[in-house]
């Protein structure tokens, strides 16, 4: 996996983050994981066609996407409503629409799909022969999201 392909969305993902929490953010050191991912349970997903194919996903607990999204709001949220899914897909949207940016600057061509929001306990993801880097996003009082992208060229 190419750095050109991880970089914008770690950049990207600090800056917002930063912005709209209102607070410093930490990225934690950067690991790679085998093709089957668990899910911390709440997962936001957006996939990638074009010249790069593969997936981005935004995984936290359910209590740090209530964190989270009640920041993004300005509110207090007590549980993962209609609201704060659509607050999380918006985060996801956000980010990867500010990496994608960057990545068409350096020439990359591709095609995002809307981000799609999964929630529950003991949910995977697999990946068929991508490893994923995972960027972990240290949060403060809000938690962490580990950003897990598993990308490559298209053949």
């Amino acid at each position: 996996m190419r750095v050109e392909y991880i970089n914008p969305f770690v950049d990207a993902a600090f800056s917002v983050l930063k912005e709209y929490l209102g607070q410093d953010v930490c990225r934690g050191e950067l690991y790679l994981k085998p093709t089957t991912v668990p899910v911390m349970g709440v997962a936001a997903l957006v996939g990638l066609a074009g010249d790069v194919e593969g997936r981005i996903l935004f995984d936290m607990s359910k209590k740090t996407a209530i964190a989270v999204a009640g920041a993004m709001n300005n509110e207090t949220f007590t549980e993962l409503d209609e609201m704060a899914k659509a607050t999380i897909q918006e985060l996801a949207n956000m980010i990867t629409a500010q990496a994608v940016t960057k990545l068409h600057n350096l020439g990359f061509k591709f095609d995002l799909t809307p981000p799609a929001l999964f929630t529950g306990d003991n949910m995977e993801v697999s990946n068929s022969q991508v490893e994923a880097l995972i960027v972990p996003m240290e949060l403060g009082p809000h938690g962490k999201i580990e950003i897990n992208v598993a990308v490559r060229e298209r053949s």
